[in-house]
């Protein structure tokens, strides 16, 4: 039977048996439900026969732990990759509802919030796809990222919600629970043999129960599983206490419990915050470790062979405590020695570093630390005692780098546990995620660990996923290519090359351009209000608003779509951008007859709780809209719109109108990024700074084909060190001087006059991510962009020859280079 068999047949039955509803009485969403257990019934066939294949071959399986896992919408991505599209189609004609609005009748899943999520999503995607055998492991947030809300132009947090109604997509499995041990303390004895015997006596304990969600690869027949741990108390309802009359203390031990699993990055200015991140981050480590030695011992391997049959991978530094939790497991669970638990450890442990910024890399106060996991601190303690003893007989005296290179930092109630330095000691591998990331890892951040250790570091570079970010987001252009070269992309990305020589057929040049200004259309209406947005929309498109979009904004779907989305972060310069904005403002005010370039700016990311400058941004932002708006002499010519609550769904949406694409973060700060990858593959025009993956994208493309400005590296390197003083920049450029001037006025704000004196303060006094420096480049080159989009033969040449050149940024060459040359594991045959 193929997974398209009978599929009809099973979504009436699904509705009627597992939904317990009528054709003709049934909601969209249950009429959504129906289709969704229909198909993931097909799904459990795939991974049954998936792992059936793995354990009979005896292949190498990779898990991946990360701390986020950005999925977004599932059921559209399961329908196309399982090949079910006409079958769906049918499945819910018989349902009596269209398959576009039960895709638009799914929740994103709350398990993210920005590249590093969306980047495990793709991997997971890459891996089924090319035949890896896989696991993702994370936490099952019951309310994930904050659903953001813009309130008089202020962010506002609100719960996201996203499991009010179930998810089809998972499975539950509570007999396959596992219990995760915190605080207590450690006893030391000798045992009859003279060894050392250690038990840990922890002093609480919980539940990790799993949650299977299966990823399709595409019509392949493998299906791999994503492990969401929820958190469930091990403490009983306390009837004792309920019967008393004391109804919150017969709860309270289970609602501190199950905390661990509710949000993702709960707020950690507090002590208690700080707790909790870390019990979040043991806790799903200590489940996945537990439930991957499990099988592997059930499959019949023993711990020796762990390596062989196992790699696991730690996406950044969130899971780094499973370094000393493998050890804990080897040495006092199945008594093996330090040498022979070291070895499997650190040839099983692999790392990826995803920040170039000191302060972002993770350090964990020691007492907090040994207060949750004391038996974990005494490894620590260990591990750097055994490093160090290395490193000191490598530099006898060097008493700097044995400190550079300590997993301890600081001295007595300040010491902090280093979980970077932490991971690379504890790994065979650690990789940086674009050239010249990887290159400054080496020289910068962990010179003294690439002394050590020359071959340890290298560079894997990002890469995203085309079956969602090309095929199901973007259809009108991923039918244009196949009919132009084959669906051979859709699998191996580098056959996109085929498109080049097509940039210079005027036929195709103006259906691509056709296709480009239709999802504009598409996009600009779901913007818009009702009232405010366009009368109509072309058919067979969706036409729902996304949620929390602007009201009463409509939106020249002729203006070049102008697009920066992605987290608020001041070393991404929204802010840049923003002054930019205003200085277009101003130049129209004073010739407002003057022949410009209409533009719509749109800009969409959320700012964390408690970072102070990225909300003054995000407000600043919607005062600036507001003062176009109201403007009638520049509302024809530019307009700016925050879209509020952006997620996977919503970029869906926006990366397929996009026309320019902005990735202007400082130079030597930016990791890789990926949403330049999407933009680019959807045929958006790149206006960036040599940063992160921007480089690969400009060798790839080729500068003539992409907007390049702004500070190199080294450029950013010499003007700090030379003593930067960002008021000369200002002084020095009367165009950025009456920007600077404009906003400091209060005249954005003027309930509020000085809402904006502590930004311009910071610009003009410290400026650490240099937007002051680069400012006047920065606008030739939106100059140089405007004047390219008034010719669209040549803009569009400059697009296809953009997605001809993206092969290299496929997250299916990602994880080849990964399985191949870090976890030495091979695709199912």
């Amino acid at each position: 039977m193929t997974p398209s068999t009978g599929l009809a047949a099973d979504c009436v039955e699904a509705l009627r048996l597992a939904v317990g509803r009528e054709p003709d009485a049934a909601t969209a969403y249950e009429r959504y439900l129906a289709l969704a257990t229909a198909i993931r019934g097909r799904q459990l066939g795939a991974w049954l026969d998936t792992e059936s294949r793995r354990r009979q071959a005896g292949t190498k399986r990779v898990h991946y732990l990360s701390l986020e896992f950005l999925v977004g919408r599932s059921l559209q991505n399961a329908v196309l990759n399982l090949d079910l599209e006409d079958a769906a189609r049918d499945g819910v004609h018989a349902l009596g509802v269209v398959l576009e609005d039960l895709y638009e009748a799914e929740h994103d899943a709350a398990l993210g919030n920005g590249g590093l999520g969306r980047l495990a999503a793709c991997f997971l995607d890459a891996l089924a796809t090319q035949g890896y055998p896989a696991v993702g492991h994370g936490i099952r947030y019951e309310y994930g990222m904050f659903r953001q809300e813009i309130r008089d132009g202020a962010q506002v947090e609100r719960p996201d919600n996203w499991l009010y109604r179930g998810n089809p997509w998972e499975l539950s499995r509570p007999d396959e629970r596992v219990q995760v041990h915190f605080g207590g303390h450690v006893e030391y004895a000798t045992d009859a043999g003279g060894g050392l015997s250690v038990r840990w006596l922890p002093a609480a304990s919980l539940w990790a129960v799993p949650y299977i969600t299966l990823v399709p690869g595409w019509r392949n027949g493998v299906s791999n599983p994503l492990v969401l741990w929820e958190a469930v108390s091990g403490d009983d309802f306390n009837l004792a206490y309920f019967n008393d009359g004391d109804y919150i203390r017969a709860v309270e031990d289970q609602a501190r419990d199950e905390t661990i699993s509710k949000v993702l990055y709960p707020g950690d200015a507090s002590a208690a915050g700080k707790a909790l991140r870390l019990k979040q981050q043991y806790f799903f480590v200590a489940a996945a470790l537990a439930r991957i030695l499990n099988e592997h011992l059930a499959e019949g391997g023993a711990p020796a062979t762990l390596p062989e049959r196992v790699a696991i991978h730690l996406n950044d530094t969130h899971p780094v405590v499973a370094v000393p939790e493998l050890m804990r497991l080897l040495l006092d669970v199945h008594g093996l020695g330090w040498d022979a638990a070291w070895d499997i450890t650190t040839r099983t442990f692999a790392y990826t570093n995803h920040t170039l910024m000191p302060e972002a890399l993770e350090r964990w106060d020691v007492g907090l630390f040994g207060s949750l996991l004391p038996r974990h601190l005494d490894l620590c303690n260990e591990i750097n005692r055994r490093f160090l003893d290395e490193v000191a007989r490598r530099w006898p005296g060097d008493a700097g780098r044995i400190e550079r290179l300590s997993i301890f930092e600081g001295f007595g109630a300040d010491q902090r546990i280093r979980m970077a330095n932490l991971a690379i000691v504890g790994s065979h591998s650690v990789n940086g995620v674009a050239e010249l990331h990887s290159a400054l890892l080496k020289r910068d951040l962990f010179s003294d660990f690439h002394t050590l250790w020359p071959d340890k570091l290298r560079n894997v570079t990002n890469g995203v996923t085309q079956r969602r970010w090309l095929r199901q987001a973007n259809p009108a252009l991923a039918r244009l290519i196949t009919d132009a070269i084959g669906e051979r992309w859709v699998t191996d990305l580098e056959a996109l090359a085929e498109l080049a020589p097509l940039a210079d057929d005027a036929a195709f040049r103006e259906a691509w351009w056709d296709i480009k200004r239709l999802n504009v259309r598409v996009l600009a209406h779901q913007l818009a209000a009702a009232a405010g947005g366009p009368a109509s929309v072309p058919s067979g498109v969706p036409t729902g608003a996304p949620a929390g979009a602007p009201k009463g904004v409509a939106l020249d779907p002729d203006s070049l779509f102008d697009v920066q989305v992605k987290r608020i972060h001041e070393y991404k310069r929204q802010l840049m951008n923003l002054l930019r904005v205003l200085a277009q403002y101003l130049r129209i005010k004073d010739a407002p007859n003057g022949d410009w370039t209409p533009r719509t700016v749109l800009m969409a990311g959320k700012a964390a709780p408690g970072y102070w400058a990225a909300k003054q941004i995000i407000r600043l932002a919607c005062d600036i809209g507001r003062c176009i708006d109201t403007d009638p002499q520049v509302r024809p010519w530019l307009r700016l719109v925050f879209v509020p609550n952006y997620g996977v769904s919503l970029a869906e949406r926006i990366f397929p109108a996009s026309d320019l694409s902005e990735q202007i973060s400082t130079a030597g700060t930016e990791a890789s990024g990926t949403g330049n990858m999407k933009f680019a593959l959807n045929g958006a025009l790149t206006i960036g700074t040599l940063d992160g993956a921007n480089i690969e994208i400009a060798e790839a493309v080729g500068r003539e084909n992409i907007f390049i400005f702004g500070l190199t590296e080294p450029e950013v390197a010499a003007l700090r060190n030379s003593g930067y003083r960002p008021r000369d920049f200002y002084e020095g450029n009367a165009e950025l001087r009456r920007v600077l001037d404009l906003v400091a006025s209060g005249a954005l704000s003027p309930g509020d006059p000085d809402r904006y004196a502590g930004l311009v303060h910071e610009l003009l006094a410290y400026d650490p991510y240099l937007v002051l420096a680069d400012f006047a480049d920065y606008l030739e080159a939106q100059d140089a962009a405007a004047d390219c989009f008034r010719d669209p033969q040549r803009w569009t040449a400059m697009a296809i020859r953009n997605v001809a050149a993206m092969g290299r940024f496929s997250s299916d060459r990602s994880v080849r280079d990964y399985a191949e040359g870090i976890w030495g594991m091979a695709p199912l045959t």
